[in-house]
């Protein structure tokens, strides 16, 4: 099922229906969580297939087969699209599953468990920079024209998946209610060792020296670019037009002040301030 052309509305956010279809997204809304259950919640292009790799070697114990052998999105399917029941390790102790629904549709459903939820964010100019080379690379999504014209939608929340804004404040507002973990894009960056024993600590997994080693080698940027399960090699360019691009395209921090005009700069920045006035996530991200 392609449906490259075809946009599914649901709880006022735009999806692809390539990856999702109204059964698909209903399906999400009821699914029963186990107290076991780990869900990966990010805004798009905000370090989910790093987590979903770091989560992969931290429950391997080390062992890089599974993050070799087996695609990112079988280990750690999306919740709420087409394949994930399919896709889903019933019987693994500890489920890892991803989303990018806002809290407003899957808080309150997670509400209901002790399930353990972490929450990646990233600074949000790097995020629409990199959504907007992945609009040009995924077929399934709409042509984002220009990158003035495709920045003015994220700041209007009239992208696909919505607000980034929304998202953020949503999740963050879970705080008192999930057992949930924040941590930032750029926490990875500066140091994915340190992140990585803090993940183990709130997921209660051992994390010994060997399987801290092998988890740094593999969770590196230059190791998931060149891996198959994770650079999306594996999707056909019917699908993915990989001339215009890599999926792991640079994996750094900033990378928004290469593309910022300084009144983009300037417009980002006014609505930054509106939206996040009290964002404790800010500290871990520069806007200047």
């Amino acid at each position: 099922m392609e449906r490259l052309e075809v946009t599914e509305t649901f709880a006022g956010i735009a999806l692809p229906g390539h990856l999702h279809t109204k059964e698909s997204l209903q399906f999400a809304t009821t699914f029963p969580f186990r107290d076991t259950d780990v869900v990966i919640v990010t805004y798009p292009k905000s370090g989910t297939t790093w987590m979903q790799e770091i989560l992969t070697l931290l429950y391997s114990r080390g062992d890089a087969l599974p993050a070799k052998t087996i695609p990112n999105w079988e280990r750690a399917p999306w919740l709420e699209q087409i394949h994930f029941r399919g896709a889903l390790r019933d019987t693994a102790t500890h489920r890892l599953i991803t989303s990018h629904l806002p809290a407003r549709v899957l808080a309150p459903l997670l509400q209901g468990s002790k399930a353990k939820v972490i929450y990646v964010a990233r600074n949000p100019k790097d995020v629409v920079v990199s959504f907007y080379y992945f609009h040009r690379l995924a077929k399934f999504l709409p042509d984002p024209v220009s990158f003035d014209a495709f920045l003015q939608q994220f700041l209007e929340g009239t992208v696909h998946y919505g607000s980034w804004f929304d998202h953020v404040k949503g999740w963050l507002g879970q705080r008192q209610l999930l057992d949930i973990f924040y941590i930032t894009y750029e926490e990875l960056h500066q140091d994915l060792r340190g992140a990585a024993q803090r993940l183990s600590t709130f997921l209660g997994c051992p994390l010994g020296p060997e399987t801290l080693e092998a988890l740094e080698q593999h969770c590196s940027f230059s190791a998931m670019r060149d891996n198959a399960m994770t650079n999306y090699t594996l999707i056909p360019r019917e699908i993915m037009d990989h001339s215009q691009g890599k999926f792991m395209r640079k994996g750094v921090v900033g990378d928004w002040r290469d593309h910022f005009s300084p009144l983009q700069n300037a417009l980002f920045d006014r609505v930054y301030q509106e939206e996040m006035p009290d964002i404790d996530l800010s500290v871990h991200w520069s806007m200047v």
